[in-house]
This record gives structure tokens, C-alpha cells and sequence, in this order.
């Protein structure tokens, strides 16, 4: 222990400030943070600064009431008692003028947890949650489950110690997921192959053995292009595709209309590399792939997430040792069964907003899970990743009321009008509604449009447990280090603490038995003979023996007990079967009208250290780092408009216009523009119509959701097919004092 630490106590807390939810020793004296042991991940920023973003001046303290107009920024400091008073009365008001379902409940990225909004919501009688699950691993795990019958384990990095070729896909792990990063360092020295696909280059392609760089959008055609070497080379395992797969001959005669040189045309990946790319491969086995956000922030993500699964099993990699390993459920009360999920009756499930999204409605999602549940004993993931209404279609209901109106919103860790589509739609939907209440940690543009803003603990306040979403065996969990409440600095509550406060408040005290969230885990891990005291010990549980190839005592968890090359599911609620490439809706190629005024294809969604997603502005030694918002454009592009590296340029599409710094970066396709996204300014006021500087650099005032052009199965908006022009914005342009 270093001498700064001396005397003082440590406790065994889980860092969930980025994906990989890292156990860390946390020092504690006389009930303050001192700070933090180094994290297990490389090269993490987060953990050196953990007592300055848990102390940070500017994080929210006490419950807030909105006493001026809406956006004024006008606050009065209350209490927990008053504001769930208040927020209750308000919400019973809502309910009986418009029914249950005129309240949606939002989420972030699993910042705190979300089976208790899902409990909470139920018992209420709303079907209208909804976050980011569209265009981040929920569409994955949906097209998993519906073709392989369990969600293959993504953050399993053990596998990568057998992989001998390793696909990723729209995927960078250094500065998103630094687990997998290290997994993947290490089997490169073992000798295993890596192929990057990816519009841009980066650590990943930079490191790979074959770098496809893809015009945005078109995964799927590259993917079946891939398929087509490997069927056509006779490279595929025939065994496996022969016993365990079904609809292979029909699609061998899809694969047809996807030879290499057409597919070379689609993408501009060279033929050569297409080939060379399948043959690795095929031959390099076992192999496995690992999609991103690059895969899910597009129109076509139900087919390009469709070859994603079809590929490896195609090769027979399904369930093998360092191949995509089936892991199966925790033997405990999973999140699906603590959410009530029978609680919200049949006829409000029915009015969930965005239910033409069929593989993401609970139609779809009940069809699929009940195939799960037959062989594996338990669901795959839960209905906060795979089962939400759609955002866009919910901020039109807010906005405009249609399909019916949405009078309520209560968003947990959430920051909409920074992360959401159509910041328009957002602001105007925001301000539409009749209650707004946010649980956060900052306040954020999002919150300055609230009436109550309320204190979130962060990780080191609280008790957590975690087991991605019931799709891995392996559980983890943390202690609180510090209290939660220090009489005349903070009094803030946990996302459990605060749904039952408000549940209790609205007739459901009988659900929510247990005192704390501590005793709330201790019921799920009953089955196990464990308690959340003797995990925490433990660091994490894991079953002893890792079993493969199960299907062959159980079958696959589909319709037909076989991977779905035909996907029966797809056919029985409407759409093609078989996978397939569509064009993205704005494009050179489907909107040449438009690509005149607007010539290049923008992109946004890469993750940049040290920040996560819209987290950490307000840090001064991250800023420092990172001072400003910085798009990527190629150096001929950009001297092509008189643009040099660091000045600011405009981003300008159909739907507006931002300003960020210009980045030459010489490998990125000359037609590509990259767009950084999360971009705030904490320092700026929050009042209107500042909104902390929502509107200037925010790639979200650029983005599309317009419903025509949502993946029409999964709901999925597009972040990576947008036609944008670019010009250099003179100093005079610049309102903020960015340097």
C-alpha cells in the first residue's frame, strides 16, 4: 500500500465508468475516497483521477426543483421525501388523464443498472422504456438469439487465448473495450490473424494482417462476399453445416448474387482482399468475429449483423473452444425474472411505441426467448437490450402526440439531447412534456430542461452486480467504499433507493420487500447458496468447467433446433430469410441528387480516451488532454477547401450544421468525413439558450431518424450513412473560447 494510503481501509468496489466493470481496491478514511489501486486494463485514464470526478465541484449534491420556466435555470434545493411526493402525485395525475403509458422511461448505457426502471415500469403499466439498446449490443444479441439461440459472450476475452483468426468488424478496442484489446495483443503473439473492417483506420487496423477499409454502410455485401469465397472455394465444414444447419442450399443460391467483384464494386474493398480475407478465415480456425458500433449504427444492421452470425457457423465455429462460445445463463434470479415482466398486462404491452420493429418488439422478443428458454433453461439478455420502444418514435409522441401522447419522461444516467438523434426533435419533445425528471450525476443540457434533478451515487457509493445481462455464467460484483449520504456535503441514492422510493409512493411497496439493494442481490443469489457478502470476497464466480459443443445433446435454441441460415423467425414475422445487402438510404449511390450539394459520406460513434461517450467533460485534467471536438477528414480533401490541420471547420448536412477542429488523417478514404460525438461544454452556462453549448459542436444536430430510414426489423437509426458538405469556418464564427 503507498504511504498516502496509510491507515486507511480498503474496500473491493466495481468501476463501471467504462464496459469492462474493472474490480478495484478502493481507500477509505474516516469516510472519504483517497483514492484508487491502479486498474487491471492498460493505459485506462479514469482510475488516477477517481477522487477528483467523485469530488468534482460541480456534481450534483441535493434534489433539485425546477422554480423558474423550463430551461430558465432556476433551481431550489428540496428533499428526497418532497421530491418523490411530488414526482408520485404528478405521475398518478398523468395516468389518470392519459393512461399509463403517456410515461416513458429512458436509459444510458448501463451507468448505474436497469431492471429496476423495467420492475418499476411494469408495476406502473408503461411499455415505453427505451435507450440506446437499437444501436448498441441489443440488436446484436436479438439476431443472436434468433439464428444461433443464445448471444455469444462479446467481452470473453479468455477465447482469444484458442483463436487463431479473430474478424472485427466496425471495432476498436483500445479506447472501448481495453479487455479485449490486451486478449488480443497477447494472441497476436501467439500467431493468430487479425482482419480489421472499417471506413477508418485506427489501432485495430493499424495492428491488423488485412485492413479492409469499407465504404460505410455496406457490411452486409462484404460479409456475404466473404460467404460467397468460402461456399464457392468448398472451404465451409461440411459436417457442421450439413447436421446442424438449416436452409444452407437456399442460401448457396443467395450467395450467387454476391461474387467478389460485385461486391468489390458495393464496398471499394479490392477484389484481391475480399478472397484473401475469406480464405484466412475459413483456414485459420478456430475463428471468431467481434462486431462494434460501427455494425449496429446503420440501416442495414439486421442483415449486416445477420452474415456477422451465419459467417462463423458457415465455417463450423459455433460453440467451439475459441470459436463463438455459447456460455449459457447464471444459475441464479436473472434480471428478465426480477423485472416482473407478467406484471404489465397483455393490453399495454401491445400499445409499446415502435412495435412494427418486430424482431424488437415483445412479440418478437417473447417468440425468440421462448426458443432459448427451451434449451437452456433460462432467457438470453432481458428486455431493458432486447425489448425497447423506439426513441425517435417516442420523441414523437412527446413532441407531437402520435401515435398518443407522451406526457412524462424520467431518465436515469441518460443526457438525450446530446446522445439521442435529431437534437431538434429532442429540444422540442423535452419541452412538450408536463414532468422531466432526471437522475444523474451532473447536471447535464439534458437536466438544465427538467423539473427535478436529482443526485445519482456513483460507482464508489454503492453496491453492484453484474453479469452482462445473463448472456455469460460469470458474475461479479463490488461494494460500496463510501457513503452515499455526508450530512451538509451530499445525500444521494442508488438507482434501486430511488425506484423504490418512488414505487412505494404508487402502490407497489409489497414488489419492492427488500430495504436496499444489497438485500435485493442476496435474493438473486439465493439459489446459489451464496450472499453478495461472500461474492464480493470471491471477486467474481465462474463455473469451474467451460463445456462445448452442447448442441450436440440439447440442439440450438431456435425454431429448428439448428443454426438458421433460412431463418424461420424472419419468415414468420415478414421479411426476407435469408441475409442480403440494401443500400443505405443517403448515399452516393441511392442519393445522387443530394451527394451534389452534400459529396461526402459522414461517420460519428468512435470512442476517444479519456472520455466515454458524453462522461467527463468536466474533468479539468481530461479537457486538458482533450480540449475541443475533432473531426477526421484526408489531407486532399480538406485542401481541396482551403482547410489546414487545426482549423475549425463546418460539418454541414441536410439537417444542420456544427463546428469542430480539423484532424488530417492520410488513411481514411478521401470520400469519408469523421465527426467526434458526446460533445458538450460543462463550462458554458445551462441556461437557455446556452444549454451548456448543446447545439455547437453536437454531431447529433447532424444525425438522421427519419422513420423511413430505420432498419425496418430492428429499429436501428443510422450514425455512419449520412452526406455532409464541409467548409472552414472563420474565427469570427467561433462563439466559445476554444483554443
Amino acid at each position: 500500500m503507498s504511504e498516502k494510503y496509510e491507515g486507511a481501509e480498503v474496500k473491493r468496489s466495481m468501476c463501471f465508468w467504462c464496459k469492462p466493470r474493472c474490480l478495484l481496491n478502493v481507500y477509505v478514511k474516516d469516510g472519504r475516497l483517497l483514492g484508487v489501486s491502479k486498474s487491471p486494463i492498460a493505459g485506462c485514464p479514469r482510475w488516477k483521477r477517481a477522487a477528483e470526478i467523485f469530488y468534482h465541484p460541480a456534481r450534483l449534491r441535493y434534489p433539485l426543483k425546477r422554480v423558474g420556466e423550463r430551461g430558465e435555470g432556476k433551481w431550489k434545493q428540496i428533499t428526497w421525501d418532497q421530491a418523490f411526493d411530488e414526482i408520485a402525485e404528478r405521475l398518478s395525475k398523468i395516468r389518470d388523464t392519459y393512461g399509463a403509458e403517456a410515461l416513458a422511461v429512458e436509459h444510458g448505457t448501463s451507468r448505474t443498472y436497469e431492471e429496476f426502471r423495467y420492475r418499476f415500469a411494469n408495476l406502473f403499466g408503461t411499455p415505453n422504456n427505451f435507450g440506446q439498446g437499437h444501436i448498441c449490443h441489443g440488436n446484436s444479441a436479438v439476431v443472436a438469439c434468433m439464428v444461433l439461440g443464445w448471444w455469444p459472450y462479446w467481452m470473453n476475452v479468455e477465447k482469444l487465448e484458442k483463436t487463431r483468426c479473430v474478424l472485427m468488424i466496425g471495432r476498436n478496442p483500445g479506447p472501448s473495450h481495453q479487455t479485449i484489446r490486451d486478449g488480443l495483443k497477447k494472441a497476436r503473439r501467439r500467431g493468430a490473424k487479425v482482419i480489421a473492417v472499417d471506413p477508418r483506420p485506427s489501432e485495430i487496423t493499424k495492428e491488423s494482417d488485412l485492413w479492409l477499409r469499407i465504404r460505410p454502410g455496406t457490411d452486409a455485401a462484404l460479409l456475404l462476399g466473404m460467404m460467397n469465397v468460402i461456399v464457392e472455394e468448398d472451404l465451409y465444414d461440411k459436417e457442421f453445416v450439413e447436421k446442424w444447419t438449416h436452409g444452407f442450399d437456399k442460401l448457396r443460391e443467395r450467395l450467387k448474387e454476391y461474387p467478389p467483384s460485385k461486391v468489390s464494386e458495393i464496398t471499394r474493398v479490392p477484389e484481391e482482399q475480399i478472397v484473401k480475407a475469406a480464405r484466412i478465415y475459413a483456414i485459420e480456425k478456430p475463428s471468431c468475429a467481434m462486431e462494434g458500433m460501427g455494425v449496429a449504427h446503420q440501416p442495414n444492421s439486421l442483415n449486416a449483423l445477420l452474415c456477422r452470425y451465419l459467417l462463423p457457423a458457415l465455417v463450423g465455429c459455433i460453440d467451439i473452444e475459441g470459436g463463438e462460445e455459447l456460455m449459457g445463463p447464471a444459475p441464479f434470479i436473472t434480471e428478465h425474472e426480477a423485472e416482473l415482466p407478467d406484471a404489465l398486462p397483455e393490453e399495454q404491452k401491445k400499445k409499446m411505441i415502435g412495435s412494427h420493429f418486430r424482431l424488437f418488439s415483445r412479440e418478437g422478443y417473447e417468440y425468440i426467448q421462448r426458443n432459448v428458454e427451451r434449451v437452456w433453461g433460462k432467457r438470453c439478455d432481458f428486455q431493458g437490450a432486447m425489448c425497447l420502444a423506439s426513441a425517435p418514435l417516442v420523441f414523437r409522441a412527446m413532441a407531437y402526440g402520435d401515435p398518443y401522447p407522451v406526457k412524462a419522461l424520467i431518465g436515469v444516467a441518460c443526457n438525450p439531447m446530446v446522445t439521442m438523434p435529431n437534437v431538434r426533435l429532442v429540444y422540442r419533445a423535452l419541452k412538450n412534456l408536463e414532468l422531466y425528471v432526471v437522475v444523474d450525476k451532473f447536471m447535464t443540457p439534458s437536466a438544465e430542461l427538467a423539473d427535478y434533478v436529482l443526485p445519482a451515487a456513483d460507482w464508489p457509493e454503492r453496491d453492484f452486480m453484474f453479469n452482462y445481462h445473463n448472456t455469460t455464467p460469470l458474475i461479479i460484483a463490488g461494494e460500496a467504499a463510501v457513503p452515499k449520504v455526508m450530512p451538509g456535503e451530499y445525500d444521494r441514492r442508488d438507482d434501486y433507493e430511488f425506484w423504490r422510493g418512488l414505487g412505494i409512493r404508487l402502490g407497489q411497496e409489497e414488489y419492492w420487500p427488500w430495504e436496499n439493494v444489497r438485500e435485493y442481490y442476496n435474493w438473486r443469489l439465493k439459489p446459489m447458496g451464496l450472499t453478495f457478502k461472500e461474492l464480493v470476497k470471491m471477486g467474481k464466480w465462474f463455473p469451474e468447467k467451460r463445456e462445448f459443443r452442447k448442441y450436440e445433446k440439447t440442439g440450438f435454441g431456435t425454431p429448428t433446433g439448428k443454426v438458421e441460415f433460412y431463418s424461420t423467425i424472419l419468415e414468420r414475422f415478414g421479411y426476407d430469410p435469408l441475409p442480403k445487402y440494401e443500400e443505405p438510404p443517403e448515399s452516393p449511390v441511392s442519393s445522387p441528387e443530394i451527394a451534389k450539394e452534400y459529396p461526402y459520406i459522414l461517420i460519428t460513434g468512435a470512442r476517444f480516451l479519456p472520455y466515454f461517450h458524453s462522461e467527463f467533460r468536466q474533468v479539468e485534467a481530461f479537457r486538458k488532454l482533450y480540449p475541443y471536438p475533432v473531426c477526421e477528414i484526408h489531407p486532399e480533401t480538406a485542401k481541396k477547401h482551403g482547410i489546414e490541420e487545426g482549423d475549425w471547420v463546418w460539418i454541414e448536412t441536410k439537417r444542420g450544421r456544427i463546428i469542430q477542429r480539423c484532424r488530417y488523417v492520410e488513411d481514411l478514404d478521401p470520400d469519408v468525413v469523421h465527426a467526434q460525438h458526446g460533445w458538450w461544454f460543462p463550462e458554458l452556462p445551462g441556461e437557455e439558450p446556452w444549454l451548456h453549448g448543446v447545439w455547437i459542436s453536437n454531431v447529433n444536430v447532424l444525425t438522421d431518424d427519419d422513420p423511413d430510414h430505420i432498419d425496418k426489423a430492428l429499429g436501428s437509426w443510422p450514425l455512419r450513412t449520412m452526406l455532409c458538405k464541409i467548409y472552414k469556418a472563420e474565427k469570427s464564427a467561433i462563439s466559445i473560447p476554444l483554443s
